[in-house]
């Protein structure tokens, strides 16, 4: 997770000896580490406090972060994605730029349940859960939208979705707008030119994409695929909206 060159960076931050022990465990290769190893990967890194440490405790208190295994301790899920959080764009990636650019949008979200789906879907690409970051990235895009619509074209959306369908219940509210289909939702996007048509249909490849991984299927989905499905994102609905 964490290249080891990282590591002097992350420690020097003003974090806890627990987040620091745990940092030392998610230095690549990642596997399971012995007291003592924990304790030469500080020292390596220039936390020389952790000799006075008591390592084991620290992580026997880290509520579940990390477990002691036969052959040493090591980092759970949870733990996994508390580090990504901490260590952000020096997480060993191909793509950091993404999850950065990604995270930088996500201080404009007012909206704190579209933050939630953002920051979840930073942490899962930057932990390499590439098919739950894409579709984290599309639901917290998709809430961009539907509280846009809400805040400024409500009226002309509510006018646009009768026309099309007369058993259309007006919206009101973002859950509203939850009832409607999201291929039918961009269309009436761009019907009401809050979107244009080329837009509209990359949005529609990011949604076949969100539909493969949001399903149980054989499809595959690396990196560059996930980072090309943010990037779209970004540059059409998180820095517009």
């Amino acid at each position: 997770m964490i290249p080891a060159d990282s590591l002097k960076d992350l420690l020097s931050q003003d974090v806890s000896d627990r987040d620091k022990v745990l940092i030392c465990l998610a230095v690549e290769p990642v596997g399971p580490r012995k007291v003592k190893e924990i304790g030469g990967l500080g020292l390596s890194a220039g936390w020389r406090a952790i000799k006075k440490k008591n390592v084991s405790d620290l992580l026997r208190k880290s509520g579940g972060l990390a477990v002691l295994t036969p052959s040493g301790w090591e980092l759970t899920s949870p733990g996994s994605q508390h580090v990504a959080k901490l260590a952000g764009p020096l997480m060993n990636s191909p793509v950091p730029k993404v999850a950065s650019s990604l995270r930088a949008h996500l201080v404009r979200i007012g909206d704190p349940d579209t933050q939630q789906f953002v920051e979840e879907a930073i942490i899962c690409f930057e932990t390499r859960q590439y098919r739950a970051a894409v579709v984290l990235s599309w639901v917290g895009a998709i809430s961009v939208l539907h509280h846009h619509i809400v805040k400024n074209h409500l009226g002309s959306f509510n006018g646009e979705a009768t026309r099309r369908n007369l058993k259309w219940k007006s919206a009101k509210t973002t859950d509203d707008l939850g009832l409607m289909n999201e291929a039918e939702f961009l269309d009436v996007l761009q019907s009401i030119s809050v979107i244009g048509k080329n837009v509209k249909q990359e949005l529609k490849k990011g949604l076949e994409l969100r539909n493969g991984c949001g399903h149980p299927n054989s499809l595959q989905t690396a990196e560059h695929k996930a980072s090309a499905h943010i990037e779209d994102l970004i540059l059409n609905v998180y820095s517009v909206f």
